[in-house]
């Protein structure tokens, strides 16, 4: 804005100093008579704002390319008349005198306030400090952070705690966000999912993990929780989902329906089980199906579970689907074959898939050294694989082996 002020400045002076020039011959001409009148003085007519904009945008453009001379200057090295460059129907009002009172002398009184500028004049140090350079856009970069000082939506995406170094690693997505603009892409999608029920503290992380739901089309977003909602999830149940799945709004309504569908009929779970199922574990519904049904084989073919069976570990423990196939087998035999555990313990315990294949090395090597290792429910001094699994090593030792927690670290290390 300074610039700016300095250049209509700067040729508004210009335009009164050519004028006050053409004046004396103007006034030469005339008759004595019209000499001898004192009261009144003769001026050309100023020229309207809608005609003098364009010449001066045209001296700016040239000014700012790196001239301080008008373009007429050129050739003659001398300034020309600023008229020169103005419309011809300005020119034309100028040939026509007219006499103006002298209250016009007013008119560029604000102007004067403002010294004249020169594109080569020096300026102080105090001046020098004050001016702010614009850090320069990089035309190309391999990280987002380069372009957060340029971006409004980049900077506020920031501020909501979305880490820029994690969503640039998704493919397309650092283009995605700087194509978006914050007030008209980004803010309906943040009310949306504040609507839904994802807390202010969870919409970075959210973001972070699912960028690409700040380009979808709201409708379609409002029409897929619409599904949810017929579906009889309630609205706490949604918000758990859409905060644990991020990427579960991305799915069409016919997407859904149809992985609902499908656990509900490779498993035979009753429609209450169903969303039961996928409320525990909502990645069901957006992530492959290839790895839960080769699982479900595994558990039926090599594990050797019956299908009544399967149904009721997947639904105690959903995360079996989505487990390591190789990791699920070695679990398996090393509870069946080594430990002796039957398959209907292991139906009644099926969380004991979700721990560490060292963990239950250790605890039953330490049990068999104490005498200890008695698994059936029949006998006496009956261990639960739930206890075996669970419990803290202190609570394991003083409780499950009956020794200290000292004895059974001494006994870790012959291992």
């Amino acid at each position: 804005m300074a610039l700016r002020a300095r250049q209509v400045s700067r040729w508004c002076c210009l335009l009164r100093t050519a004028r006050a020039a053409e004046f004396p011959r103007r006034l030469s001409g005339r008759s004595s008579t019209a000499q001898a009148c004192r009261g009144f003085v003769p001026r050309a007519p100023l020229p309207s704002r809608n005609d003098v904009f364009p010449w001066r945008l045209q001296s700016y453009r040239q000014v700012s390319a790196g001239s301080c001379y008008p373009p007429s200057s050129a050739k003659d090295g001398c300034f020309s008349s600023p008229e020169s460059n103005l419309p011809s129907p300005v020119k034309q009002e100028q040939a026509k005198a007219e006499i103006l009172p002298d209250a016009n002398a007013k008119a560029c009184e604000d102007w004067d306030d403002i010294p004249p500028s020169f594109a080569l004049e020096e300026i102080s140090e105090e001046e020098a400090v004050q001016i702010i350079a614009e850090p320069l856009l990089p035309l190309q970069s391999s990280t987002l952070r380069d372009y957060v000082d340029h971006s409004e939506t980049l900077a506020k995406l920031v501020h909501l705690g979305v880490d820029l170094s994690q969503v640039e690693k998704r493919q397309k997505a650092g283009q995605l966000l700087l194509t978006l603009d914050f007030e008209k892409d980004v803010r309906k999608i943040l009310l949306f999912l504040k609507d839904v029920g994802v807390e202010d503290n969870q919409l970075g992380p959210f973001l972070t993990k699912n960028p690409y739901i700040l380009a979808e089309d709201l409708e379609a977003l409002e029409t897929r929780v619409a599904y949810l909602k017929s579906k009889k999830f309630g609205k706490a149940e949604i918000a758990q989902m859409v905060s644990r799945a991020p990427y579960l709004l991305l799915f069409s309504v016919e997407r859904l329906d149809n992985r609902l569908g499908f656990f509900k009929n490779e498993l035979d779970l009753s429609v209450k089980k169903t969303k039961d199922l996928v409320i525990r574990l909502p990645r069901l519904l957006t992530g492959k199906l290839e790895p839960v049904k080769e699982n479900l084989q595994v558990c039926q073919i090599e594990l050797g579970f019956q299908r009544n069976e399967i149904q009721q570990i997947v639904f105690k423990t959903p995360k079996i689907l989505t487990a390591s196939k190789k990791r699920l087998k070695q679990t398996f035999d090393y509870l069946h074959n080594i430990m002796g555990i039957p398959h209907n313990m292991l139906t009644r315990f099926p969380q004991v898939f979700n721990s560490k294949l060292l963990r239950i090395k250790e605890r039953h090597m330490f049990l068999t050294f104490l005498g200890r290792a008695q698994y059936d429910p029949a006998q006496p001094s009956y261990i639960s694989l739930d206890q075996l699994v669970s419990l803290p090593d202190e609570v394991f030792c003083t409780e499950i082996a009956k020794a200290s927690i000292q004895d059974f670290e001494k006994f870790l290390k012959t291992l």
